[in-house]
């Protein structure tokens, strides 16, 4: 069934006066599914009036807050290479070995990004843009383009964001050492909610934990990137548990199989973000309507097979109000269906036996689901997990 039109009329407020904040997360160039979800947005006339982004994300919104036409998004991301980006710091490791501060040098990346940000500043742009990144000195969070970090290159600010500890060396911003936002947090939602009537939200980089059998074996750069991804998928749960801001679409396009530097997938990457934005999308009118919470929320039935229940516990910890032990020492739900957006039922994914289900009880709507999974076994539960 095609996503409903949207009618931005609500109960008390028009819809000219709607204030949307549009939040693009970290995920390297998985952050190709913002270009796709910019695309919806656009066919559905939604004008943000804050764009806020970490790493790729503020790459995206720096573009699109700065006005780029979406023709040209796409043959950006399109014509990008390997070698454009990554260009090894030979000298730097050979002289200053343990202290060369990167693996790559920094001018192939600011290149890039300088033939797409240009070099205004924050006060130079027309929609308000917030970057978000790391003081690396101080181990706090700088978003530049908030009150009085506006006076500050975009092209400084971003470069920041997207230097990946380790990967490139640290951006200099307006005196501070700075590095990539998601060492901290991935998707700045809170910090772009203030003063919103809603929030839509954009998770690539942390969205999915699918098992990685053979990561021990990947190599430095995908055990880096394994271990950075679990950081933030972490790192991200409490503020979206604990969510007390305006309504919040979640989307989260189904990239989980495509890798963090994978230059082959672009236009399915568009693609994903597309979709899965047009079908969260189905739910804005119950969004803009609602006094807070995640948005879209499907029916969900959880089931545990309680042949594989071991009696551990770790579910009942993580979510003591949903699960509870039988008189069996058996895991059960407290409520048999529960009404879930894509935040929610982390702990599905932590069962250490895939013991628990969580499956969508009558809806079609496959986009933006919770993980979750009916296999019978870890094998076909993970492939499972993948496809959802």
């Amino acid at each position: 069934m095609p996503p409903q039109q949207l009618d931005f009329r609500t109960n008390s407020r028009s819809g000219t006066d709607r204030k949307i904040a549009v939040v693009l997360g970290g995920g390297g160039l998985k952050g190709f599914a913002h270009i796709g979800v910019l695309a919806a947005l656009r066919e559905k006339g939604i004008k943000p009036s804050v764009f806020a982004g970490t790493s790729i994300g503020s790459l995206i919104c720096a573009a699109a807050a700065a006005g780029m036409p979406m023709e040209d998004m796409i043959d950006h991301a399109k014509s990008l290479r390997r070698r454009d980006l990554f260009r090894i710091n030979r000298l730097g490791m050979l002289l200053e070995r343990s202290h060369a501060p990167s693996i790559y040098q920094a001018g192939p990346l600011r290149n890039v990004l300088e033939s797409i940000v240009g070099n205004s500043t924050f006060g130079d742009l027309d929609t308000t843009l917030l970057v978000n990144t790391v003081d690396l000195q101080r181990g706090s969070p700088v978003v530049w383009g908030l009150p009085g970090l506006k006076d500050v290159s975009v092209l400084d600010a971003v470069y920041a964001s997207c230097a990946l500890p380790g990967f490139f060396p640290p951006g200099d911003v307006a005196g501070r050492s700075c590095v990539d936002g998601g060492v901290i947090d991935n998707l700045p939602t809170s910090v772009a909610s203030q003063g919103m009537d809603a929030v839509i939200a954009v998770d690539t980089g942390s969205s999915s934990l699918v098992t990685e059998r053979e990561i021990a074996h990947q190599g430095f750069t995908a055990i880096y990137m394994r271990a950075a991804t679990t950081m933030m998928h972490a790192l991200q749960l409490s503020p979206l548990d604990h969510w007390a801001g305006p309504p919040m679409i979640l989307i989260r396009p189904r990239v989980s199989h495509i890798g963090w530097f994978s230059f082959s997938h672009t236009e399915e990457l568009i693609d994903a973000g597309y979709r899965a934005a047009m079908a969260a999308l189905a739910d804005f009118d119950a969004c803009l309507s609602a006094e807070g919470g995640i948005f879209p929320r499907h029916p969900t039935r959880i089931s545990v097979d309680r042949e594989k229940c071991i009696g551990c516990t770790i579910c009942v910890a993580l979510a003591p109000q949903l699960m509870e032990m039988d008189e069996n020492n058996k895991a059960r739900p407290r409520m048999p269906i529960v009404d879930w957006s894509p935040a929610d039922g982390d702990f599905v994914h932590h069962c250490p036996t895939y013991a628990i289900n969580a499956d969508f009880a009558g809806s079609n709507d496959h986009e933006n689901q919770p993980q979750s999974s009916d296999a019978k076994t870890p094998e076909e539960r993970e492939e499972r997990l993948e496809a959802s």
